[in-house]
């Protein structure tokens, strides 16, 4: 199995998917072909992100297979105190990253710092 990665964002916030494939490409191959798909749906398309468009469609007409949310069987949150490891219920909404839904939610920001550069908090 052969894995590839989508990544679409800024400087600031991030977000990637996950494709598998039977097949070995060269990465030369695999730019041209989601080159190819981007240039094609960039301006419309159902789904939430350009990169999950993109994987819909390596996974419908190239023999990728498109790791989503929908697909994953158990999540588990891990962590080195023993009160944050837990199973994350099947029910759970999950978020973009797979992780549970929460009351909270992470917030980036940038401040000028003493010698007047930004730095992300």
């Amino acid at each position: 199995m052969h894995f590839y990665e989508l990544h679409e964002g800024d400087d600031d916030i991030y977000s990637d998917v996950i494709l598998a494939r039977e097949e070995a490409m060269e990465p030369e191959d695999f730019f041209e072909l989601v080159q190819a798909i981007r240039r094609r749906i960039q301006d419309g398309f159902e789904e939430d992100t350009l990169i999950e468009a993109i994987a819909v469609e390596l996974e419908r007409d190239h023999g990728f297979i498109f790791v989503s949310d929908d697909r994953i069987d158990a999540a588990v949150n891990v962590s080195g105190e023993e009160e944050e490891n837990f199973l994350i219920a099947a029910d759970d909404e999950l978020d973009a990253n797979g992780l549970a839904s929460a009351d909270y939610r992470a917030v980036f920001v940038e401040y000028e710092d003493e010698g007047g550069g930004s730095r992300p908090n």
